[in-house]
């Protein structure tokens, strides 16, 4: 039986490409930079602040909550939202170490 191309990667890896897919988009970078300025949550009024319409950015707002970048909850017909620091930092860790790494297999590279 055929194996899942992602079941061949660490957990850890997976989960740093699920987040960089989720950072892939300059709308989603703006989402988080404007819920970070803010520092508490947002609700409702994060579309007014981006040349996007509703829909587009509730799918952002969603692709950043399924890796954990922000929580948001539903308080009567508004979502708010605000950035997860705990996956944040986690994240900053993630990419460290990544980056941390590759630097020191390329000290042996030619």
């Amino acid at each position: 039986m055929a194996q899942r191309k992602e079941q061949g990667f660490t957990r850890e890896d997976r989960r740093l490409a699920d987040t960089a897919k989720a950072l892939g988009h300059p709308a989603r970078i703006a989402i988080l930079r404007t819920l970070a300025k803010r520092g508490t949550c947002i609700c409702g009024e994060l579309v007014e602040g981006l040349p996007l319409a509703q829909s587009t950015v509730s799918q952002h707002l969603k692709a950043l909550k399924q890796v954990g970048l922000i929580s948001g909850t539903v308080e009567g017909p508004k979502s708010c939202y605000c950035v997860n620091a705990k996956t944040l930092s986690s994240l900053g860790g993630s990419l460290s170490a990544l980056v941390d790494g590759l630097h020191q297999d390329l000290s042996k590279c030619c």
